[in-house]
């Protein structure tokens, strides 16, 4: 049962991709040091968020509640930001209940923190205009539908993609490089053609090994993936979605280097995981918060890139890469800023 629920989840991904609009250009998160307007007088801003994943996932819902939890602290706790959660909805029919559920319970913002769950939040948001809702990854905020009250977000992983297949490339010694993919689609297809131009443009002789799973949480099939890499040769793995927990924790066992995306996975493997491509979506929450109480409760699609902070590279300190790798990545950064590299064919 709980695979074909993983794979009505997937499909309905593809369907809602396939359904996006594409309206002008992402807009750029707020600056890392830009704060949020000030409590309201009448009580604290509420938002609540539905995940498909947990709150400790260290991938995807991770990364949004950890931004969630800083935004909080920056605007005084819970008394000026209450925060409501629901994890682990992988039905988007439960998914769809807890959206409209918030919705009615008065909440200023509601976050629909899945693709999958996009038609589920329109149909809301349709039902509740006063309400501001959010979903990500994706770029469509509902104008072709007359919404006024939707936000969007997306990460241009390939970026950041593009920077781990580079550190890949020059740590890998037997030029072979495995990706343990969730499904071919949204930020996670975006990470891994960034991460094997980047690794082919440093080493174009390299081979780089891609499989999908078919699942964002199957942490078993990440797990085998991962064994299948090694087996055929791969001394640098990497992958996106909730499910790498198990495809990390085959790479320990073996002693394979690991780069990670979304949130920092140091903790997972301390002696294999190099870096990480961090989601910092901070910035995006407090726009969000600052537009609403501004009384524009939607119509912005948002970005992260390297380039205005909301993509960033962290190094596990206990596992220096060496000052030539990390000169490397930081002029693959610094390409990717000024136009010189780009991340995609």
């Amino acid at each position: 049962m709980y695979k074909r629920l993983i794979l009505i989840a997937t499909l309905l991904l593809a369907l809602v991709l396939a359904a996006c609009a594409a309206p002008a250009a992402p807009a750029a998160p707020a600056a890392a040091g830009e704060s949020a307007a000030p409590a309201a007088a009448s009580g604290p801003f509420r938002i609540a968020i539905v995940m498909p994943s947990s709150t400790s996932d260290l991938a995807w819902s991770q990364a949004m509640y950890d931004a969630l939890k800083n935004v909080q602290s920056e605007m005084g706790g819970e008394g000026s930001l209450e925060i409501a959660y629901s994890e682990g909805m992988f039905q988007v029919t439960d998914a769809a209940a807890a959206i409209r559920d918030y919705a009615a319970d008065g909440y200023n913002l509601v976050i629909a923190h899945g693709t999958q769950f996009g038609n589920s939040m329109f149909e809301v948001a349709t039902d509740f205009p006063e309400t501001s809702f959010a979903w990500g990854t994706a770029v469509d905020t509902g104008t072709d539908k007359g919404l006024k009250n939707v936000f969007a977000y997306e990460a241009a992983a390939d970026e950041g993609g593009y920077v781990n297949g580079v550190i890949a490339a020059l740590l890998s010694e037997s030029n072979t490089i495995g990706v343990v993919g969730p499904v071919e689609a949204g930020d996670a297809k975006l990470y891994i053609d960034g991460f094997k131009k980047g690794v082919l443009d440093t080493k174009p002789d390299a081979v780089v090994n891609v499989s999908f799973t078919g699942s964002f949480g199957d942490t078993a099939l990440a797990a085998e993936a991962a064994n299948v890499h090694i087996q055929a040769g791969a001394d640098v793995l990497t992958g996106s979605a909730q499910q790498v927990v198990g495809a990390v924790g085959v790479a320990k066992e073996n002693g394979v280097k690991w780069l990670g995306t979304q949130s920092d996975q140091t903790s997972l493997g301390p002696d294999v995981v190099v870096a990480s491509q961090v989601y910092a979506w901070s910035g995006v929450i407090k726009d969000m918060i600052a537009k609403i109480r501004a009384g524009e409760l939607g119509g912005t699609a948002y970005n992260l890139t390297l380039d205005n902070g909301g993509l960033v590279i962290s190094y596990n300190s206990a596992l220096p890469v060496g000052d030539d790798v990390k000169a490397a990545a930081d002029a693959a950064i610094a390409g990717i800023k000024d136009g010189s590299i780009t991340t995609m064919e």
